[in-house]
């Protein structure tokens, strides 16, 4: 082990704990300097608050951290091993090394990796070394689901049926299954996060289920253990936040609602919830510090609950730990949590002790961007060559960035996919999703796919305005995956008359502004998604600039009409006011039908690609005379690739379940490849016989790789 040489970053992170939570007030003494184990966001969120409190900060890094932002931003850093998480973050020998050469007095551990490990608390306590966390028979106790489940219904909370005891294998999961009723859920006992999950509702799928769960279990927490419970159908995931110091002071806080998930994973939070009235509410802080009573509990902690319609609700578990989603909490009742952690670990009592004062102060949104295909959901990595966070809009304050990256950072197949958490602020539910709305339109990612374009499309779809929401919200929703925004007639015309002011503006640059007419006429082509296909949206626009000269760094205004081919769209006319600066990104548009910022993203051949309501639109600008012609040329054939089992993403093979000559049923299991401690089951496109297999377990592939060949029967 080698300390790493301390590199400062030569600007300063968009968002700071300062701002939301102002100067440290305390003069209590806490601990001179901590140690983080853990990486990325988190580990940049804990070292803000650490250094309002007056503390030294050290940072532990892998190899593939080395140059990463955490590790700038702390005082000391480490190496503690390789970039897989077993011989780094996981690396409990490496981590207590550098606790050591440090000197560090106390370790906050962020989530996952070993933030749950009451092996590793108990390590750093025949170190002496503080843990900014529960204590260990508390952790132990509830970071078990089996185990916690049993202590939960002694505490008087509301269970799921289910069976309490450890499922031997799949056959007895089946029995339990059968006895219980369907559909079930299957997950690790020992961790979360999604990892470890299945639903069933065939004796089949129980079998399946249990294997792929109880192996993502052993990868992502060393423990194969399965718990067998109902699944309760449409319920809303709803948890309670809870702070206690070791004074005997626990106190909880309004709920946060975690309901939009993918693979079980939170995709977008919000605090309070719409479902919840006061009464509930009340019941469901109770329980859940009747529960951290019980076992002792200590420091921030989350009790999650499965909600039904009728406000039923259902203990799921208890996560011994800092949440990811705990910016929205703090935006509602001004706690730093971070800050109550640390206060805990070191003996002093919470900021305050009084239930009474805990308050709800407006609403609060997050979305999770991660660097994925939301089509599919699969990660995608490579380096950012492009990165703007989104900054304060109406009031100050009001977006928050929680990420650990800046431009040039890379995303790593080793470890999760989240680039930021961004969070929104507003006096009510529809001023956050305002704020929220236009956040994710002023965040620029370019180098890797990222879910902005789903992230978008939700926020401001009308049943989320709504609060109608589920667990199942995006299977509902998107079912065959997401494919992008669905233009209207309203949209429609927003992005092609935007495309065209965009392209008069260009050639104007072009020229230096020597255009040799105010007005232009420009056949449109836009990329419009019908029955889960795309096709070409043709649009006709004539505009005129209203002043007698285009301003090349500015605002244009232009008056526009449009006519879309087909009848589509009824023909309109409006005004259009265009902010566009030289060598930036964004363009703010004032249209008749409301104030939008589009993203100008790269040109093309015929075009430009633009981000418009958070979703990539590939736009042929053409003249009418081009189009004419463009009518006679062939159409490009598409690559058939319905005989090939390709790749979705870089990863490693698990397994590989057929072999040459095998006849196999269209959506048979073909192999499972497992990327970011996800396993991910790739089946056959249709039916056939396998003509060739290219991969075969550990061997490593990348995004569309060829795996497997089929050939007709």
């Amino acid at each position: 082990m080698h300390r790493f040489p301390l590199i400062r970053s030569r600007w300063l992170h968009t968002t700071r704990s300062a701002q939301y939570f102002g100067p440290c007030k305390t003069t209590e003494k806490t601990f001179d300097k901590i140690l983080i184990a853990n990486r990325g966001e988190i580990a940049c969120r804990v070292i803000r608050t650490a250094k309002r409190m007056g503390i030294k900060t050290v940072a532990v890094y892998s190899d593939a951290d080395a140059n990463s932002l955490f590790v700038q931003q702390a005082d000391e850093a480490y190496r503690v091993g390789p970039a897989p998480t077993s011989q780094s973050y996981l690396n409990m020998d490496a981590i207590l090394d550098a606790i050591k050469a440090s000197g560090a007095q106390a370790v906050h551990p962020g989530y996952g990796f070993l933030s749950e490990n009451s092996e590793f608390v108990k390590r750093l306590d025949a170190a002496g070394v503080a843990f900014i966390g529960p204590k260990e028979y508390a952790m132990a106790a509830m970071g078990d689901k089996i185990q916690s489940k049993i202590i939960a219904k002694k505490a008087g909370v509301n269970t799921i049926p289910g069976y309490d005891g450890v499922v031997r294998d799949a056959e007895h999961a089946v029995e339990i299954a059968t006895d219980v009723g369907y559909p079930v859920m299957l997950k690790a006992s020992a961790g979360g996060g999604g990892k470890g999950m299945r639903i069933a509702r065939t004796a089949h799928e129980v079998r399946e289920g249990f294997k792929l769960a109880s192996d993502e279990a052993q990868s992502s927490f060393g423990d194969n253990r399965i718990l067998v419970e109902r699944f309760i159908e449409e319920p809303r995931h709803i948890e309670i936040q809870i702070i206690a110091d070791n004074n005997g002071n626990i106190l909880w806080l309004p709920e946060r609602e975690c309901s939009i998930q993918r693979r079980n994973q939170k995709v977008i939070e919000e605090a309070p919830s719409t479902h919840l009235d006061p009464q509930t509410r009340r019941k469901m802080g109770e329980q859940a510090v009747a529960l951290a009573r019980n076992v002792g509990y200590n420091s921030a902690g989350t009790v999650e609950f499965l909600v039904d319609k009728q406000r039923n609700f259902y203990f799921l578990e208890m996560n011994t730990r800092l949440q990811v989603e705990h910016p929205i909490t703090e935006y509602i009742t001004g706690f730093d949590l971070v800050e109550e952690m640390i206060r805990s670990a070191s003996g002093l009592e919470l900021t305050t002790t009084d239930q009474s004062k805990v308050e709800i102060n407006g609403w609060a949104i997050e979305s999770r961007v991660y660097a994925e295909d939301p089509e599919k959901y699969l990660p995608s990595i490579g380096m950012l060559s492009k990165y703007m966070e989104p900054r304060s809009w109406r009031t100050e304050n009001d977006v928050r960035c929680d990420s650990g990256i800046n431009e040039g950072s890379e995303i790593s197949m080793y470890y999760d996919p989240m680039i930021c958490k961004l969070s929104t602020h507003g006096p009510t539910r529809a001023d956050a999703i305002a704020t929220m709305n236009h956040a994710l339109d002023q965040y620029l990612i370019k180098g890797v796919t990222h879910n902005i374009p789903l992230l978008r499309d939700v926020v401001s779809s009308s049943d989320f305005a709504s609060g109608r929401i589920t667990t199942a919200f995006l299977a509902d929703h998107y079912p065959n995956g997401f494919k992008g925004h669905k233009l209207t007639s309203e949209t429609a015309e927003q992005l092609a008359t935007t495309s065209a002011a965009l392209q008069f503006i260009r050639q104007a640059r072009e020229s230096y502004s020597h255009v040799s007419s105010r007005s232009a006429e420009y056949v449109l082509l836009l990329p419009q998604l019908q029955d889960g296909h795309v096709h070409k949206l043709e649009a006709r626009v004539s505009l005129t600039l209203d002043s007698e000269a285009v301003s090349l760094q500015g605002t244009n205004s232009f008056t526009v009409a449009t006519e879309f081919a087909g009848g589509e769209h009824a023909p309109t006319t409006n005004k259009l006011q265009v902010a566009w600066d030289v060598d930036m990104p964004f363009v703010e548009i004032k249209h008749s039908s409301g104030d939008l910022t589009v993203q100008f993203l790269d040109p093309l051949p015929l075009g430009f690609r633009v981000q418009f309501l958070g979703t990539k639109f590939d736009i042929d600008v053409l003249l009418p005379r081009q189009r004419e012609l463009m009518r006679f040329m062939k159409e490009r054939e598409q690559l058939d690739t319905s005989k090939l089992v390709l790749s979705p993403m870089p990863g490693t093979i698990v397994s590989v379940a057929v072999k040459p000559g095998d006849v196999v049923a269209e959506g048979a299991q073909v192999a499972v490849v497992e990327a970011m401690k996800m396993q991910n089951v790739l089946r056959a496109p249709r039916a056939g016989t396998v003509k060739a297999v290219h991969v075969q377990p550990g061997s490593t592939v990348s995004g569309d790789d060829i795996m497997v060949e089929l050939e007709d029967e």
